[in-house]
């Protein structure tokens, strides 16, 4: 390598590491309900996120619905948010699908509309081991010229990102980051540790309530689906923490973990991820951002009496 090339690659890691830092929301994806993308709520989640201090969008993940969605609806999704946030903060993408090449395909059409990093997943379906993990991520990474971030999330593909596999490509310079979906917070503190002497790294937390204990065990930041609800409240969290100011993002995070509890509203008959997804969309429809809590099928959307609760919470929250 020569040393050009070295500069290089240093300056886009520096790059990297200014551009990818604080709280970047996990958008929701509205729709109408007649069950269509509904593009005007969409354009105001967006600007509801950036009016509340984010630091970055990430779009088509879990809290977007994005197993749910066709092709048409993501390059929908993806160029009405790059368009709304006209490059003020970076746009994330998430393009997972069950195979390498499939995700390569994914990636390179985001890539084609504008995303500027993408967050991808370990195969799913198929039975992989560490090893064809590893170089899932390393071909995606050759064969795509944009920041790659790991998404571990094991409760979707049933599968624990290993902290040597991500050390190991993350010192190679294939991972820009992770974002730690897993809720093992030992290993996210293990893999803080064997990362520490590459300060570029990126390791966000998926957590809604423990943000302000990754900050302070060292995260660059969180993406947590309830910013998309209260995006102040996190921004705040994220500043206070900046400060080091702990008492005050303590106080703010248990606000936030106070109003957490709307994902618990649900009634019987509802499965978990309609009532984490549905109590957001219910929550920003309350707020007047979005015109309906419409879910897709077969997800079932929240109900009058459900609806209810989630207001009770948001007014205690101080957010109504």
């Amino acid at each position: 390598m020569t040393n050009a090339t070295i500069a290089a690659s240093t300056a886009a890691a520096h790059d990297t590491a200014h551009r990818f830092r604080g709280i970047i929301p996990p958008v929701i994806t509205p729709r109408t309900a007649a069950g269509r993308i509904d593009l005007e709520s969409l354009r105001r989640v967006t600007s509801h996120l950036l009016d509340g201090g984010v630091d970055g969008l990430f779009i088509l993940g879990s809290s977007g619905e994005v197993p749910y969605l066709t092709q048409e609806e993501r390059d929908l999704v993806a160029t009405t948010v790059i368009d709304a946030s006209d490059g003020t903060v970076p746009v994330l993408a998430g393009a997972n699908e069950q195979t390498t090449e499939r995700v390569v395909a994914e990636s390179q059409r985001l890539a084609d509309l504008g995303i500027d990093a993408l967050v991808v997943t370990a195969p799913f379906y198929a039975l992989s081991d560490q090893g064809e993990i590893a170089r899932h991520f390393r071909t995606v990474k050759e064969r795509l010229d944009l920041p790659l971030f790991a998404y571990d999330v094991p409760v979707r593909t049933h599968v624990k990102l290993s902290v040597d596999v991500v050390r190991d490509l993350a010192e190679d310079g294939v991972l820009a980051g992770v974002k730690d979906s897993s809720g093992d917070d030992v290993a996210f503190r293990l893999l803080k540790l064997a990362t520490e002497q590459l300060p570029e790294f990126r390791v966000f937390t998926g957590h809604e309530v423990v943000v302000d204990g990754a900050l302070l065990g060292g995260a660059h930041g969180a993406v947590p689906g309830l910013a998309n609800v209260d995006p102040a409240g996190y921004s705040r969290l994220y500043a206070s923490a900046a400060d080091e100011d702990w008492s005050a993002a303590r106080r703010e995070q248990d606000r936030l973990a106070r109003l957490f509890g709307i994902v618990d509203v649900a009634e019987a008959g509802i499965s978990a991820g309609a009532a984490g997804l549905g109590a957001f969309k219910t929550a920003l429809q309350l707020l007047g951002i979005i015109k309906s809590n419409r879910m897709s099928e077969p997800m079932r959307s929240l109900g009058a009496s459900e609806t209810d609760r989630i207001h009770r919470l948001l007014v205690e929250a101080g957010l109504l």
